[in-house]
């Protein structure tokens, strides 16, 4: 008997540019596409694998992550969806925080969070349906997290620690490979912590292996991002004996103490 049950969902990694991941979901037959800020190895990996593009999702505004999309809908007639206050003028179907999408042509139902500090309209997009997964774009990085160029220390923190309550096997897809650089910065900011080396060294071996060390899962990035873990003491503790801090300031101030740290790591 023919089952009626959908195809499992995959997700496919397409590296672009010097660092950055495109991701395309599929069911062996169609794909939506993930931040595709170019066309060329897209449209290579759809006719590698046989797929049909049937949507486009987007997190923000930044060239690495849209311009693609011009291309792609000059060969597929597709859907794009995107934030609704980013300023995208591609995008056809423009979403905010309570949203859901329906990827056409997959089984995929995706919740729209809003995470703004990388843009003032960044969103992220949650798999709760089968396997939990997390396309976060620039707000959440494996170890790390990204350049605040339109929020505030505040949006950012409070956009992370949304991210952070989602469940602990929450794979994490975020969008560059920029993990060994933000766990030497991690080490620096808490040298203690078992979880981290332990990572350090697993990610480590993957990069000698020429493998992605994304998609993490959200509970190694509680474990081992501090910026995630900017309430610990130790962290304060930290950042006090680096000169970053006087010492008793609210955790923000702590959080925006770390990501200015980082940015001249």
């Amino acid at each position: 008997m023919n089952s009626l049950l959908p195809a499992p969902l995959s997700v496919l990694t397409v590296p672009a540019f010097n660092d950055n991941y495109l991701w395309l979901i599929h069911d062996g037959v169609h794909a939506a596409v993930v931040d595709p800020g170019d066309a060329a190895p897209i449209l290579a990996a759809l006719r590698q694998h046989q797929l049909v593009l049937t949507a486009i999702l987007l997190t923000h505004h930044h060239a690495d992550h849209t311009g693609g999309v011009p291309a792609l809908l000059q060969q597929y007639a597709v859907p794009v969806f995107g934030p609704q206050r980013d300023g995208i003028a591609t995008v056809t179907h423009p979403l905010a925080e309570g949203d859901t999408v329906e990827v056409p042509g997959l089984p995929l139902r995706l919740a729209v969070l809003d995470v703004p500090g990388h843009t003032r309209g960044h969103i992220a997009y949650v798999r709760r349906d089968g396997e939990a997964w997390l396309f976060c774009g620039d707000t959440l990085f494996a170890g790390g997290c990204g350049r605040l160029f339109e929020g505030t220390p505040a949006q950012m923190a409070a956009s992370l620690d949304k991210l952070a309550a989602l469940p602990a096997d929450t794979q994490v897809f975020c969008a560059h490979e920029y993990t060994l650089s933000n766990l030497r910065f991690a080490q620096a900011v808490e040298p203690g912590n078992p979880a981290l080396q332990a990572r350090i060294t697993s990610d480590s071996r993957k990069r000698d292996r020429g493998e992605p060390t994304v998609p993490s899962t959200m509970a190694m990035e509680r474990n081992t991002n501090p910026f995630l873990r900017y309430a610990e003491p130790q962290i304060a503790a930290q950042l006090v004996a680096a000169g970053k801090l006087q010492g008793g300031e609210p955790p923000v101030a702590v959080f925006a103490a770390l990501r200015l740290w980082k940015n001249t790591f």
